[in-house]
């Protein structure tokens, strides 16, 4: 299997799957995309059915990561899902809430947050591919966030050899839980910086560092180089297809599916890597029928596919789903790649009219294709508060916020399509993680409470215990508290690197 970018078309500058995640993201902006789609055949599905997580990973990852041998592969799986990282043996398990509604939960990892899955075997991933590559440099993992992929990267990176992780996030853009989480982040090679701005700013100020070519001279010349920890990398997103596989093989397990039979997923959606995992699934040939992506105040994913035009002329909302808060959607391009049969030109004369004019339109004909997969609406603040309060009463069961966006999204999309299959709602994160506006919407008074004495007062009145690793974390001691514009991020590379 070999890889290009979503830019670029030369076979030539084609790149094996171990090229591509040391890369994390083209010299030409592109995103690193498999030449081909492999595909599993209901057969080959139904034989997954009995195997564990480990496994149905190793079966996935088979199929994209060819350049890696069997023995590697198993070494990078068993490292990253095991029990040490998971609280639960199933990594990524079910919970159920009616005979055809159920939750995926992806929150059990170290951080709580569904990037774990990704990042705690993103350094295997990466680590045995600069041994395969005979690859000695340093590489500098550049990280922009909306919460919670900088704290499972700073986590999964950790003391890694051969790695630096410096992490970008909005400041006043992520949850005081979130920003704690990263502030007080252990490890001799990481760094964590606050930007004056929104994500929209950090992530593209992460694109123009990898794309700055007088810097990534002065790495090379220091025996640095860049990769990336975001869903902009390869690496970052394989993994996320696993828990597609293996949500619906539950179900078939447990008797609500038979193998072949249809199911929908509801996924809280803002950089689209999550989402589009499961396109990845479903053109594998696992038997989705609907993508239902799921979006808040800040709707452009939504209006994209109702309408083909992608405009990130709007105003920018702070909501208290912050993961979600993204005008710049960069995971929208491999699927922009993939619909336009692997046109790099078309792709890249699109991300030059994002990039100038802030909008783009795609044609009809590829406008029904999206709609073919997708279905989209968008979730209020005051949905999303009632959806939390909601699922609560009627199901006794906790979920953030973003959860509560996919959850509600996926009931409007019952109203709109009378659509009777089974759904999964995909979530994110624990709701500990946003535990003030749990609170706001479970409980009174709780407006002029801090959030870490919230913790312990929504564990008090739901009985849901506080996860291990967000528990006492206010008696960390705080270790990074810069915050710079958004001009001087890369000073703050240099800066990190020790490099003037």
């Amino acid at each position: 299997m070999r890889y290009t970018t979503t830019r670029n078309t030369d076979e030539k500058k084609m790149l094996s799957s171990s090229q591509a995640i040391l890369k994390g993201l083209g010299n030409d902006g592109g995103l690193y995309i498999p030449e081909t789609i492999p595909s599993f055949s209901l057969t080959e599905i139904e034989a997954l059915k009995d195997k564990n997580y480990q496994e149905k990973a190793m079966a996935i990852f088979k199929k994209f990561l060819t350049d890696f041998t069997g023995e590697e592969l198993i070494n990078c799986i068993n490292g990253a899902y095991n029990l040490k990282s998971f609280s639960n043996i199933k990594v990524t398990p079910l919970h159920k809430l009616t005979d055809k509604n159920h939750v995926l939960e992806l929150y059990h990892g170290p951080t709580c947050a569904f990037k774990d899955v990704a990042l705690q075997i993103l350094p295997y991933f990466l680590t045995t591919s600069a041994k395969k590559n005979c690859d000695k440099r340093t590489y500098v993992i550049l990280v922009a966030t909306s919460g919670d992929t900088g704290k499972a990267a700073l986590e999964g990176f950790k003391d890694v050899p051969g790695a630096k992780v410096l992490v970008f996030y909005p400041n006043n853009g992520v949850s005081n839980v979130q920003k704690l989480q990263m502030a007080t982040q252990e490890g001799k090679n990481v760094d964590v910086l606050a930007v004056e701005g929104n994500f929209d700013d950090t992530q593209t100020g992460v694109k123009a560092l990898f794309s700055n070519m007088d810097l990534r001279q002065k790495l090379e010349d220091n025996n640095y180089t860049f990769s990336s920890a975001n869903s902009i990398n390869w690496g970052r997103l394989v993994p996320q297809i696993v828990y597609y596989f293996e949500s619906y093989l539950s179900l078939v397990n447990e008797g609500t599916l038979k193998t072949g039979a249809p199911l929908n997923f509801s996924v809280p959606t803002g950089n689209f890597g999550n989402i589009l995992a499961g396109y990845f699934a479903k053109e594998m040939g696992l038997p989705i029928k609907t993508l239902i992506c799921a979006a808040n105040s800040n709707n452009i994913l939504d209006d994209f596919i109702k309408t083909g035009t992608y405009d990130r002329n709007r105003p920018f909302h702070r909501t208290m789903s912050p993961s979600m808060d993204i005008l710049i959607s960069s995971n929208l391009e491999r699927l922009l790649y993939l619909l336009f049969d692997g046109d790099g030109n078309l792709v890249n004369t699109l991300m030059k009219n994002l990039n100038e004019k802030g909008a783009y339109t795609i044609p009809d004909r590829l406008l029904e294709k999206v709609k073919g997969s997708f279905w989209s609406d968008s979730c209020s603040e005051e949905n999303t508060l009632l959806t939390i309060e909601n699922t609560y009463k009627k199901y006794n069961y906790l979920i953030d916020t973003h959860t509560a966006v996919a959850q509600f999204v996926y009931k409007q999309y019952q109203k709109s399509t009378k659509d009777t299959t089974p759904c999964v709602i995909v979530s994110t994160a624990s709701p500990y993680k946003f535990n003030s506006s749990v609170a706001k919407a479970l409980m009174k008074n709780t407006e002029s409470v801090d959030e870490i004495t919230l913790l312990n007062k929504v564990s008090e009145f739901t009985g849901v215990p506080i996860p291990r690793s967000l528990d006492n974390l206010d008696k960390k001691e705080i270790r990074f508290k810069d915050i710079i514009n958004k001009d001087k991020m890369l000073q703050g590379v240099l800066n990190f690197l020790k490099l003037q």
